[in-house]
């Protein structure tokens, strides 16, 4: 009879072996969850139900995959992550709010859960087959990124010019939006493209100074910068400047000095203007009236947020025990709302101050226990981890997900099952111990760099 062992493994033990590659179903549940966490966007982010629930069936089914694939290894490595157990307590909220009837909106808080559950198994399955896959495998995910952000960034465009108002030239929403790529709204894309952006610059810096692909991913970039910016998203571009700002500091605190650094700065300096003088001459001139608009009078522009988060903040405080249910903020918000509107708010516009209505005590304490969780997890050891070959590449993934936690301050990209299950993908490769990511040996590190770029 087959003998089967189970080993668990804590992000500080960095000592196994690299999976044995020669297993085909490991690089096939590889391939699909990237390749499912693309496919999410193109059907309108996954907002509509066979698109979330296409997601959830796919990621079961990619979870029996990989169990298929330890079973024919005779061998399961389980990569433990704290980010566990926060999950964990949210995943028993829902079940126990549906259980005593805690929540205001039953089919709400099971729609919130069944979502939740495939988040968790796409962060399984982020940690449990990149942890010992090769540096290989990581660069060629990150170049797949690379080129299908360019990609996404180029159709976006087009369609803004070629067909403004209809997704794929053909579909017109029929509750209006600021349609943009594949999404009704704008943020949202903008949502998606700060998950894409960083890990694109991270895989461009990862490359020799020499690499011929470096000019074309230099102007990938590009092109993905300018796209946010004809978005008009304010808040896609704070969280881009915030991601930037973070990409800049890790690589002083991260590198020495040295004339590779300040190049990389310089670069990426040059990339922003230029993005911007693009956007100026290719804006239609609708996104430049709405960056004034937030400039001369910004208290307008966000009043709405604002009292939109102040009245989920009062539902919070109301609901302090338990929340008032997952999933079910649409069916409680009109008893606290305070604009002098017809219309119905399904979101916060503020993904905290929504997550403490629906949940209570237990989010006000896990929610900030889970980001610093991530963060220490993430930026701990930077100068060791930007001495392998994937730190830079899981560097950018922790960027993504700290852009997309701003955001969230003035939008509910969270809610956006597509963006949710690319967050939730990025936090475990950004959390994940690589280790396959060998340092080079110092006579085979290029000319000049200090770090084992190739």
């Amino acid at each position: 009879m087959a003998s089967y062992s189970l080993k668990l493994r804590f992000p500080r033990i960095v000592t196994t072996p690299e999976t044995d590659t020669s297993n085909s179903l490991f690089v096939v549940a590889r391939v699909s969850l990237v390749g499912l966490v693309m496919a999410a966007p193109l059907a309108f982010g996954a907002v509509l139900p066979w698109g979330w629930g296409a997601l959830n069936i796919a990621a079961a089914c990619l979870l029996l995959l990989w169990a298929a694939a330890c079973a024919r290894a005779k061998a399961a490595r389980l990569v433990w992550s704290p980010l566990y157990v926060p999950a964990a307590a949210f995943l028993a909220l829902a079940c126990v709010q549906m259980r005593f009837g805690w929540t205001l909106d039953r089919v709400g808080t099971r729609e919130a859960l069944i979502k939740f559950t495939a988040y968790l198994m796409i962060f399984f399955l982020g940690q449990q087959l990149f942890a010992d896959a090769p540096s290989r495998v990581w660069r060629r995910s990150a170049a797949a990124v690379a080129l299908y952000a360019f990609a996404m960034a180029v159709f976006a465009i087009i369609q803004l010019f070629a067909s403004p108002g209809l997704i794929y030239g053909v579909i017109k929403p029929r509750w209006g939006g600021i349609v943009y790529g594949p999404y009704v709204y704008h943020n949202a894309y903008a949502g998606l493209m700060e998950v894409l952006i960083p890990l694109a610059v991270a895989f461009t810096v990862s490359r020799r100074p020499r690499h011929p692909a470096k000019p074309f991913l230099f102007f990938a970039i590009l092109v993905c910068l300018v796209s946010v910016f004809l978005s008009g998203s304010r808040g896609g571009l704070i969280s881009l400047a915030v991601e930037f700002a973070i990409l800049a500091c890790a690589i002083f605190l991260g590198q020495p000095v040295s004339q590779d650094r300040r190049r990389a700065l310089a670069a990426g300096l040059v990339l922003a203007a230029i993005a911007g003088g693009a956007f100026s001459w290719l804006d239609p001139g609708d996104v430049w009236k709405r960056w004034q608009a937030a400039a001369y009078t910004p208290e307008i522009v966000m009043e709405d947020r604002q009292k939109l988060t102040m009245d989920a903040l009062r539902m919070s405080r109301d609901h302090l025990a338990h929340g008032v249910g997952l999933g079910a903020f649409e069916m409680a918000y009109p008893r606290y709302q305070t604009l002098a509107t017809d219309l119905v708010f399904e979101y916060a516009h503020d993904d905290y101050a929504q997550l403490f209505a629906e949940s209570g005590l237990l989010g006000w304490i896990m929610a900030p226990v889970a980001i610093v969780m991530f963060v220490i997890l993430s930026f701990r050891g930077l100068r060791s981890r930007l001495e392998r070959q994937t730190g830079w590449l899981q560097l950018g993934a922790a960027v993504a997900v700290c852009g997309l936690l701003v955001h969230s301050f003035f939008d509910f990209n969270l809610h956006i099952p597509a963006n949710a299950a690319w967050f939730t993908l990025t936090a475990a490769w950004a959390t994940v111990p690589a280790t396959a990511a060998r340092p080079l040996r110092p006579e085979t590190a290029p000319p000049g760099m200090p770090f084992g770029h190739n």
